[in-house]
């Protein structure tokens, strides 16, 4: 049974707000990874990933939003965030997981 005060993924996606923190958390990875100090080849091909988010027609027809992204490059976002000891990010990040990954 699904306690009030966790939300349970498996059991209801109420309480959960999958959407505002996959928009958080990509405010605090544009924050590294706009910075031309810390960014490479990979996130910049990943900030055109995340331009294209809600605009299927800039992306073969598929929508991306960010979770999808999220999801999909968990690894190298946590990679990230502990490199530059970002730690509230990486508490989202395992929110994120958590909830809806």
């Amino acid at each position: 049974m699904q306690q009030e005060n966790k939300p349970d993924r498996y059991v209801s996606f109420v309480g959960i707000e999958g959407d505002k923190n996959s928009r958080e958390l990509m405010v605090m990875l544009r924050r590294h990874i706009d910075d031309p100090h810390k960014s490479n080849r990979f996130w910049d091909l990943f900030n055109d990933k995340l331009k294209r988010v809600g605009q299927p027609d800039q992306n073969g027809g598929r929508c991306l939003d960010e979770l999808f992204l999220i999801h999909s490059y968990i690894n190298n976002i946590r990679e990230l965030f502990e490199q530059y000891d970002d730690q509230p990010a990486l508490a989202l990040l395992e929110q994120i997981e958590t909830e809806s990954c």
